[in-house]
């Protein structure tokens, strides 16, 4: 396989990934257990010379049944396409997920989405997995039904790091306790954030600091702070420092505003990744702009030493794009 394909449901399947290998699950963060899953997923497909697909939903279910959506997305569509091609997958499927897609009988959904719409030669799917009306649909299930429509079945567990699973939970709260470093461990790669860049309220750059902003949404509970980044704007890699929070302003659902060194193009409406390399501070209130403007100099100063000092974590990180 060569160009990696990005699917919006089922309907209409290429003949080049029928028969694939797949890997079935929300995958929030693709980190390093979800990568244990797609390194054996591309071992089989490899092994029997199929393609190696993943099979994911968005929105998360989770925010389909709560009255709004409330969970902090590490990767949503967009950014999961991004790494499982970085991966060496061949492609992936994002389903719409819907309360209808949820009641579909897990029979169904088997003869509908993996034999018809992918014909699979084999799944992976997690312990827990779960999917169909009323939960119904398990790995136990999964293993009968391959048994009777020609198709294997395997179940990984997640994979530790010598204390406990590695679980997108575990990174949701290290970005919400602003420990970034033991976020970016346990995915294997540098967080990244993207998006639009959209008008801001231009205090940074009444401050001698312009800044370029992405909106966030209520979910977003990375910690308020300060941190070393490296943009990618297009083929452009752009050292920075990025703020979330502004607590001497107004601080409800603040931007994520990076401010990028040396640059002073208008790219207002352009598409900005932001990997997070290091976490410089908290946020702090100060007793006037003056201060405030000395801090923000500090912050900079030690961004471009921690930006200096780091290289990427793996492959993965390094074919993502932040590291040239």
């Amino acid at each position: 396989m060569t160009d990696f394909i990005k699917l919006a449901g089922l309907d209409n399947v290429p003949a080049r990934l029928k028969g694939a290998q797949i890997a079935i699950g929300n995958f929030d963060g693709f980190h390093r257990g979800h990568q244990h899953v797609f390194a054996t997923l591309k071992a089989r497909a490899r092994l029997r010379g199929v393609p190696a697909v993943v099979l994911t939903f968005e929105p998360h279910p989770r925010d389909v049944f709560a009255p709004e959506p409330f969970m902090f997305r590490l990767t949503e569509g967009a950014a999961k396409a991004r790494l499982a091609e970085a991966l060496g997958l061949d492609g992936i499927v994002i389903m719409p997920f819907t309360r209808q897609l949820s009641q579909v009988e897990p029979e169904d959904f088997v003869t509908r989405y993996l034999i018809e719409g992918l014909g699979v030669s084999g799944v992976i799917v997690g312990a827990d997995f779960h999917f169909g009306r009323e939960r119904r649909g398990t790995p136990d299930f999964l293993r009968q039904a391959g048994a009777a429509n020609g198709f294997e079945v395997e179940t990984l567990d997640l994979i530790d790091d010598g204390a406990e699973p590695i679980s997108s939970s575990r990174v949701r709260a290290a970005l919400r306790e602003g420990d970034l470093a033991t976020a970016n461990t346990l995915l294997g790669y540098h967080w990244f954030v993207e998006g639009e860049v959209v008008s801001g309220d231009r205090r940074g750059r009444e401050l001698g600091f312009p800044t370029a902003n992405m909106a966030t949404h209520e979910g977003f509970h990375l910690a308020q702070g300060v941190y070393a980044v490296r943009a990618r704007l297009g083929d452009r890699l752009i050292d920075g420092v990025a703020s979330f929070g502004k607590p001497m302003f107004n601080n409800q659902r603040p931007p994520f505003e990076t401010h990028l060194f040396d640059f002073h193009d208008d790219i207002y409406g352009a598409h900005l990744s932001v990997a997070l390399i290091g976490h410089i501070r908290g946020q702090e209130v100060f007793k006037g702009l003056d201060d405030l403007i000395a801090a923000m100099n500090r912050d900079s100063r030690r961004a471009e030493d921690a930006l200096r000092a780091c290289g990427p974590m793996s492959e993965l990180d390094k074919k993502l794009g932040f590291f040239g």
